[in-house]
């Protein structure tokens, strides 16, 4: 689950611009992102499983298998350098959902008084199931004084195209696969990779006697300890399409 989708979503957003527009171009692009970063470690993750689990159809009644991962992860190269990737997925969660949400960095210095503590810009990339984006930033409120709001630009081609509907996944890939375009492929070098960077944080898991398991609401957005991850270096989960879903 985690090198398969997630890795892939991380490296098409934090890979340099590519030289070309073909296969070969941009996979390098990803695979560099890959090496560039740190193996992920369980001591900067949440790996817990849904409440109900253990009673589902052909699954073990004292089942240790994970269905919701949260990590950190470093790209150690000279753009990314201290900038914190945070990513996760699970099942039984809320809502069906595949964003990649941006939070943009505060200005060193606030040139207008009353905005001493403004709220970030955030652009929101929604991937599925309602393909567009949103972004969120503040406007200036007419008047007096330079007192900001918050405000919301979307885009969802639903809206503007109507029935010209987007085509699955797989359907790309298999028109892609004709064409002869392997762009949207992973590479063998990529998902070396990508396991290579796996493999410590599975190993410590499935290495312990007593792996620290703990349980999630199901339906709910994941376990607190997913929140908690993040709060200590004053960040947090953003849902920038859930809520237009």
């Amino acid at each position: 689950m985690i090198q398969n989708h997630l890795l892939q979503l991380l490296a098409l957003m934090a890979m340099e611009p590519p030289s070309a527009f073909n296969a070969r171009s941009l996979r390098d692009e990803k695979v560099k992102v890959l090496q560039a970063m740190r193996p992920l470690r369980l001591e900067e993750g949440v790996l817990e499983q849904y409440k109900g689990y253990r009673g589902e159809p052909d699954i073990a009644a004292d089942s240790a298998t994970p269905t919701y991962c949260a990590l950190q992860c470093h790209i150690d190269n000279w753009r990314w350098q201290g900038v914190p990737f945070y990513i996760r997925s699970g099942k039984r969660l809320a809502q069906k959902l595949t964003e990649v949400t941006l939070v943009f960095k505060r200005v060193p210095h606030m040139l207008f008084a009353g905005n001493e503590n403004p709220k970030p810009n955030i652009l929101s990339l929604c991937i599925q199931p309602d393909e567009g984006m949103h972004l969120h930033f503040a406007t200036k409120v007419p008047g007096a004084g330079m007192h900001t709001a918050p405000v919301d630009m979307s885009f969802h081609y639903a809206d503007r195209l109507g029935g010209q509907t987007l085509p699955e996944a797989y359907e790309r890939l298999l028109l892609d696969a004709l064409q002869d375009d392997a762009s949207l492929f992973t590479r063998s070098d990529e998902v070396e990779r990508a396991w290579e960077l796996c493999d410590p944080l599975l190993s410590d898991w499935e290495g312990r006697d007593d792996p620290p398991l703990e349980f999630y609401d199901p339906d709910s957005w994941g376990p607190a300890e997913a929140d908690a991850l993040l709060m200590h270096k004053g960040n947090a989960w953003t849902l920038g399409c859930a809520h237009y879903s």
